[in-house]
């Protein structure tokens, strides 16, 4: 009840928190926990957390098949995603349960006319076409922010980490965030969008809407409100992160800490050795201390920031 009352208060973040904390409590309730999950998981969805959305979806249709709640969320989160097959795949789950979801047939019509047109994984070539209502500003923006963007791949190969170089998971991978825009809001801010990898586990994570003056542990309390499953070492706990951004030339990383004490620089993405490649920030998160990522920073030019 605390979730959806925040939920309709608009406050996405705390509504995370609060069903989480239902989550938590471990009722044995199988479709009190599918609710949970599904409500979670449509908070996430207008935090632009599409992933966490999806995730949250996918167990809630485990523990309930047939909840067409679940399976509509699940089906907009791949939309978001631009995994069109698997949205049509999860529209006609939900279909052979209500053949007359209106929802449902939206969808799958959109999911349809989207994948004949060949636009999911469509490419960001042009800084200026992306923030709205300014296309001419565009390159003044990122001057005026000190940020640096790649158009184009250099064509020289970059040295990547065992674990990241073929990343593909379920069907999303690095490429699929680029079918989402940097913009502009009302206030004249920048929200971009942003792809988080963890690399250990091999896992990932995707916001559309990442605020220019928003710190990353603002994200993360919210993205690991609850421990994964897939962390089975109970790890990944928002204090307990550290954020990797890819680097330029030799200087292979930039590291930023996570912790409330963080400098908070206007955008993320203006640090001086940091390259925006394609439109879309790519991070890389870590326990903090941890085996696997003593390992991936070893013999690297560190800057730690």
């Amino acid at each position: 009840n605390e979730g959806n009352e925040y939920f309709r208060e608009k406050d996405y973040g705390r509504a995370v928190a609060a069903y989480s904390e239902g989550l938590r409590r471990r009722c044995g309730d199988a479709g009190l926990d599918a609710v949970l999950l599904t409500n979670r998981a449509a908070a996430h969805f207008h935090l632009g957390n599409y992933r966490s959305a999806l995730n949250d979806a996918i167990q809630a249709k485990k523990l309930k098949p047939t909840h067409l709640k679940a399976i509509i969320r699940g089906a907009l989160c791949h939309m978001e995603l631009k995994n069109f097959l698997e949205a049509i795949a999860w529209c006609e789950e939900g279909l052979q349960i209500d053949s007359k979801e209106k929802k449902l047939v939206e969808i799958r019509a959109k999911a349809d006319k989207l994948k004949l047109e060949g636009t999911f994984l469509g490419t960001q070539t042009d800084f200026s076409t992306h923030c709205q209502g300014r296309a001419v500003m565009g390159t003044d923006l990122l001057c005026e922010r000190n940020i640096k963007l790649v158009l184009e791949p250099s064509g020289e190969e970059e040295e990547v980490s065992d674990g990241l170089a073929e990343m593909s998971l379920d069907g999303f991978h690095s490429d699929s965030a680029t079918g989402a825009r940097v913009h502009l809001d009302a206030d004249g801010s920048l929200n971009w969008p942003v792809l988080f990898l963890y690399p250990e586990h091999e896992q990932t994570d995707f916001t559309v809407a990442f605020h220019e003056s928003s710190r990353f542990i603002d994200h993360l309390m919210v993205m690991f409100a609850e421990l994964p499953p897939w962390d089975l070492e109970k790890k990944y706990l928002p204090n307990n992160l550290e954020v990797s951004l890819y680097g330029a030339g030799q200087e292979s990383l930039a590291l930023q800490d996570t912790g409330p004490a963080t400098r908070k620089p206007r955008t993320p993405f203006n640090l001086c050795r940091y390259f925006v490649k394609a439109g879309t920030p790519t991070v890389l998160v870590f326990a903090k201390h941890s085996a696997f990522s003593k390992k991936y920073f070893s013999g690297k030019k560190v800057h730690r920031l």
